[in-house]
């Protein structure tokens, strides 16, 4: 416990007095880990997992819920396909679709890829432990743009595409960590009219704010900007328990070109823990130091020179001491924020949205049949505000997925309460009279 507290309390010192409340969150997560997770070291957690640090229950998954996303591109990850392939389709509508795309790691891949998995990974390739919040959900990918580039038509030519198959996947989500090409009244933008047209169909839109809050303008672009739409800008929890720590993230905000309030939300915007792109440099160089960090000190010279060429500082400083070897090692995984060989922490608006996306997958678990405006009611209800941020910059506040759930059953029943009240009683039939029969 003293390990967990000291790794991830900034500043505080085993003699130093701490607040109960961060002891009990701790214990929670502690006993939690240790349950799932037998043989886990407390300093080898770096990064807080989404859901521990979000305290989201664990038993709602996003069991028969499909969550589609909108993106430059995608890589079918272990953390979506293994045991289970829960990738239900692959699209693209900015040319040809071709299935084995989904397999090639291509400089596209990486930010629908990190996106989708940050929702709704299993965790696979970190023994569970890097899972997102909707790690049972299925999702369907739909490519809507290049790396360089996702314009302003093509989001909404995804957007109509997900209106017209949502029934045959059973979609009812849609995360769009992207933005349009300019702002615009969402009275005659026909993106934020697709977004729009998307909740009346029963979807529940959920979208990243931008990364721009400290811009002068700030602007929050289509299809954010619609007010049907769950915008969600970035919190930054410094990736600790403690809410003292809390602040904002440099997320994107309102009011919009319409005068509406964005975001709506906020959720962890940075030091979230995300995939790496399999087969590239990168994920080569990520386990080339996790083995470099895990390894004795007469190990350490070893397994440079087994991996050259992956690091040109590392190459050039293969034969120095192992404790400057060590120093250099850290300073890498510190810089290129590596979390393990097949996991780095990462940082946008675009992660926020796909956690609230998975909260999303939650609540409708819980209650298959409700509403998008309910959705955004009970996330709105249950947030809570940062005391020393602007209202215009956190909205309603930090997302809190077991009070949304529970407020999300409450909307339920008042709304059966009330449906009930106004369904018109049926007349009763009147008697038939009996006739005295004459004798």
């Amino acid at each position: 416990m003293k390990a967990l507290l000291t790794v991830n309390s900034n500043g505080w010192e085993p003699d130093r007095e701490i607040c109960f409340n961060c002891v009990s969150r701790y214990t929670r997560v502690h006993d939690q880990l240790a349950t799932a997770f037998p043989h886990f070291a407390e300093q080898d957690i770096k990064i807080l997992p989404t859901p521990f640090r979000l305290e989201a229950p664990d038993e709602l998954r996003g069991r028969g819920i499909t969550i589609a996303f909108l993106d430059s591109g995608f890589y079918a990850h272990p953390d979506l396909t293994r045991p289970k392939n829960r990738i239900l389709k692959y699209v693209s509508v900015v040319g040809r679709t071709r299935p084995e795309d989904l397999h090639k790691p291509q400089i596209s891949s990486w930010h629908g890829m990190m996106t989708s998995v940050v929702a709704a990974g299993n965790g696979q390739m970190s023994g569970g432990l890097y899972r997102g919040i909707a790690s049972e959900a299925n999702v369907v990918l739909v490519k809507v743009g290049q790396a360089s580039r996702i314009r302003h038509e093509d989001i909404e030519a995804g957007l109509r595409w997900v209106i017209r198959n949502r029934k045959k996947y059973n979609i009812r989500i849609i995360n769009i960590s992207a933005g349009g090409d300019h702002e615009d009244s969402y009275l005659f933008d026909p993106l934020s009219q697709s977004a729009e047209e998307a909740t009346r169909a029963g979807i529940v839109v959920v979208a990243a704010s931008g990364n721009a809050g400290l811009d002068a303008a700030h602007p929050v672009y289509p299809p954010a900007s619609s007010p049907s739409v769950i915008t969600v800008g970035g919190l930054d929890d410094k990736n600790t328990f403690d809410s003292a720590d809390d602040d904002m993230y440099r997320s994107s905000y309102g009011p919009t070109v319409d005068g509406l309030q964005k975001p709506e939300v906020i959720a962890p915007g940075i030091w979230v823990a995300a995939p790496i792109l399999p087969g590239t440099q990168t994920a080569e160089q990520a386990e080339l130091l996790s083995l470099l960090e895990n390894a004795g000190d007469s190990e350490l010279r070893g397994i440079i020179m087994q991996h050259p060429g992956l690091d040109e500082d590392l190459d050039h400083a293969a034969e120095l001491a192992p404790y400057l070897l060590r120093h250099i090692t850290w300073i890498k995984i510190r810089d290129n924020n590596v979390i393990s060989g097949h996991y780095k922490h990462v940082d946008g608006t675009s992660f926020a949205a796909p956690i609230v996306s998975s909260i999303v997958a939650q609540m409708l678990e819980a209650v298959p049949d409700l509403k998008p405006h309910e959705v955004k009611i009970a996330l709105i209800k249950t947030a809570s505000r940062i005391p020393h941020i602007e209202i215009d910059r956190q909205g309603w506040g930090r997302v809190n997925p077991r009070a949304a759930i529970h407020a999300a059953m409450v909307l339920r029943a008042e709304r059966k309460k009330s449906e009930k009240k106004a369904a018109p009683r049926a007349t009763p039939a009147p008697r038939a009279r009996r006739q005295a029969v004459k004798k």
